[in-house]
């Protein structure tokens, strides 16, 4: 394998696990959305 293969292959495993990572991370640690309740919302009759 030639240096300028072996360059390719690192950076770019580099680059994938990163944004992998990243993009992990960003759902793992954001806040849920408040959903509302979707059943007395679409109820026709009030309660």
């Amino acid at each position: 394998m030639s240096n300028a293969s072996f360059f390719m292959m690192f950076s770019t495993m580099t680059i994938v696990t990163a944004v992998t990572a990243y993009f992990f991370f960003k759902v793992l640690f954001s806040k849920p959305n408040p959903e509302p309740d979707s059943f007395s919302e679409n109820d026709d009759v009030p309660r």
